[in-house]
């Protein structure tokens, strides 16, 4: 397949790739980039919520499996955001265990169905082996309990004694485990955000051949044609019913508007998961701005009204909207003619 080359991709070069710009994240960014993650897998939850600091009890990301309210027993999952300098040790993290083990106790919130771990530079050796034998993390949560966590659960101290070291021996520890980095930014490369954060190109765009544009006009193409077909008529000469009686001079310009409409249309479908939610309707709007004072002017005809605003639509200057290092003239024909059929462009004259 045969590519369109963009501005971007040459101006650019290199990047800086996603799993090392991670690793200058803030904590803060990084709560919200996994938050955001989580997003695309919403329809798994009920919902998400970011909970990170002061107060959390040991909770950063909670997605909801059930609704919480009324619901004391309510089913979830944790996301423990750990942003350190270098891959998460066990001490490190020791405490994050005794809190989830604490306020569960407390019944401040029910035991998690899932507790995962996620940080920029991963786990660390010691401690993914750890992860690995629920029987072991347990004694070392124990045995750590003084030093690492006995201090820093509350503002007063918490023992493991009595009623909540019975807790803790049956508490499951197979609850825990972890997400590697790679695997959330890949995941995260179908979010529309996923080139805010991490910038790049757009992929690269296919080339349209003839063969791509279908013979036969689509359910979805029929109002901005009859549009055309009016306008023709409208300049007196001829009576057109249908695309198929159009002479030379006009299918000339229909096959060009009809090229353009579908030019366009890829260019709606190719990034909407690429980019942020209505980046290409904000371009529709921009040409649709740039066109207005031409589609207020008066013309001898229709037709010399479509020709006027197609002309003016090429001329018009976007420097933000990200589709601007894609897009190709094509697009900006086809647009008038998407607005057209939205039935946002009234091609006869109105005053």
């Amino acid at each position: 397949m045969t590519n369109y080359s963009s501005s971007n991709r040459v101006n650019y070069g290199l990047r800086i790739a996603p799993i090392k710009l991670i690793e200058v994240f803030t904590a803060q960014q990084w709560e919200e980039f996994i938050e955001e993650w989580l997003d695309l897998k919403k329809s798994e939850f009920h919902s998400i919520e970011k909970i990170g600091g002061a107060g959390d009890m040991g909770r950063d990301v909670i997605a909801y499996i059930e609704d919480p309210k009324g619901n004391p027993n309510y089913k979830w999952k944790c996301y423990q955001c750990k942003h350190y300098k270098d891959p998460i040790a066990p001490t490190n993290v020791y405490v994050e265990f005794a809190k989830i083990v604490y306020y569960t106790f407390k019944k401040e919130f029910p035991v998690p169905e899932e507790y995962f771990f996620v940080a920029p530079k991963d786990c660390g050796t010691s401690f993914s082996k750890l992860l690995l034998d629920d029987i072991e993390l347990k004694k070392a949560v124990k045995s750590n309990w003084e030093k690492y966590c006995e201090k820093n659960i509350s503002a007063i101290p918490i023992k493991l004694e009595g009623k909540l070291q019975d807790y803790f021996e049956k508490f499951n520890f197979k609850i825990f485990s972890k997400i590697q980095r790679k695997t959330i930014i890949e995941e995260h490369t179908k979010h529309p955000n996923h080139l805010i954060r991490f910038g790049g190109s757009l992929p690269d765009r296919p080339k349209i051949i003839d063969a791509d544009i279908p013979s036969n006009i689509q359910n979805h193409e029929t109002t901005y044609v009859d549009n055309l077909i009016k306008a023709y008529n409208s300049v007196g000469k001829f009576n057109f019913n249908s695309v198929k009686e159009l002479n030379e001079g006009y299918l000339l310009h229909f096959q060009k508007a009809r090229e353009g409409f579908h030019f366009a249309e890829q260019l709606r479908v190719l990034y909407r998961d690429n980019l942020p939610v209505n980046t290409f309707e904000e371009f529709q709007d921009e040409i649709h701005n740039g066109i207005s004072n031409t589609l207020l002017t008066t013309y001898p005809n229709s037709f010399e009204k479509v020709k006027s605003v197609e002309d003016k639509a090429h001329q018009i200057q976007i420097t933000s909207n990200p589709l601007k290092d894609v897009s190709k003239p094509q697009d900006r024909t086809g647009i008038c003619h998407q607005l057209s059929n939205n039935g946002k462009i009234n091609w006869e004259n109105e005053y």
